[in-house]
Parts: C-alpha cells; structure tokens; sequence
C-alpha cells in the first residue's frame, strides 16, 4: 500500500516500512506521530485521490531521531564588482519509520 502524505509544506511518498526525514517535528524520540494531511492512497489496482486530501485517512509512524542534515554552502559572487558573500547552513530534520498506512 502507497500513500502520498504532506508535512511541513512537502510532500512525501512512503509504504509500510519506509524511513523518511521530515522537516523538524515536535515530537520525542520513540513516540508515535499521524500525518492526516493524506493527498492520495493506493493498494493495488484501487486508488483514492483526495481534493485536497482524503478524510479519515492517516499515516502513522515512530520518530527514531532528532538530526541535523550535513551543512550547505551558499555563495554569491557577482563579476567586476569584488563582491563575495558566503554563507551555509544546517537544516534540522526528523527521521521518521512508516509503521501503518
């Protein structure tokens, strides 16, 4: 079974199993989340398509960890004008195992 869930302004798509990074959550480490922001489902030949998303459907899942991602560079340069900017950052994420769909 598929489903197509969003959070955090993405969407994601995942089957039972499944060991996805999420935006940073709230959540503790260990805890169980739901993501009932479903856009779409299917098992099988059978598909469900929400407008925009399905009612009553959730995606559960444990949280196993609270991480940072490896760090990004930014650089900004622009010609003849000496002008160089540098900058990076280190996006935080929540690793999350699909447990039900």
């Amino acid at each position: 079974m598929l489903a197509i869930f969003e959070s955090g302004g993405k969407q994601y798509l995942v089957s039972k199993g499944d060991k996805i990074q999420v935006e940073k959550l709230e959540v503790e480490v260990g805890k169980d989340i739901t993501f009932d922001k479903v856009l779409f489902t299917s098992t099988g030949s059978d598909a469900t398509v929400g407008k925009p998303y399905i009612t009553g459907t959730v995606v559960t899942g444990k949280v196993l960890k609270q991480g940072r991602a490896k760090k990004v560079h930014v650089l900004k340069y622009r010609a003849k004008s000496k002008y160089r900017r540098k900058s990076s950052n280190r996006q935080h994420y929540t690793e999350v195992e699909i447990t039900k769909v």
